[in-house]
């Protein structure tokens, strides 16, 4: 009984005390007003989610007028919007800065994300 009660006991330290690694995702800096932030939730909002990058690394809204949440604290959120920032285990791969259209888009994002998985590979 004594047993049951110790591993009872470590198996729920583990569960309180483990830490997830952070999550991979995109991070688009943006305020009310923004003309071409308007443009990217129109053109590429409805169908980031489905795509394999939006899987992968889920749309994060920050407003950049609010304050910063902890984790993004570190980072600029840029002068200019929108910004997208790429995360990968707490820290930027990589931004764009504006909305340079659809095609410019979805190439600079797949930039960053195999910038992104290159840097998994040389850490294992």
């Amino acid at each position: 009984m004594v047993i049951i009660r110790a591993v009872g006991t470590i198996l729920l330290l583990a569960i309180f005390c483990w830490t997830p690694a952070k999550a991979e995702e995109l991070v688009m800096f943006e305020q009310a007003g923004c003309h071409w932030c308007a443009v990217w939730h129109e053109e590429i909002g409805p169908i980031y989610p489905k795509t394999e990058e939006g899987q992968r690394f889920p749309l994060r809204r920050v407003d950049i007028h609010k304050q910063a949440p902890e984790d993004l604290r570190a980072i600029s959120k840029g002068h200019f919007t929108p910004t997208f920032v790429l995360m990968k285990d707490g820290k930027e791969v990589g931004r764009i800065q504006g909305y340079p259209g659809e095609d410019f888009f979805w190439g600079l994002l797949g930039q960053m994300v195999q910038e992104a998985l290159n840097r998994r590979d040389e850490a294992s």
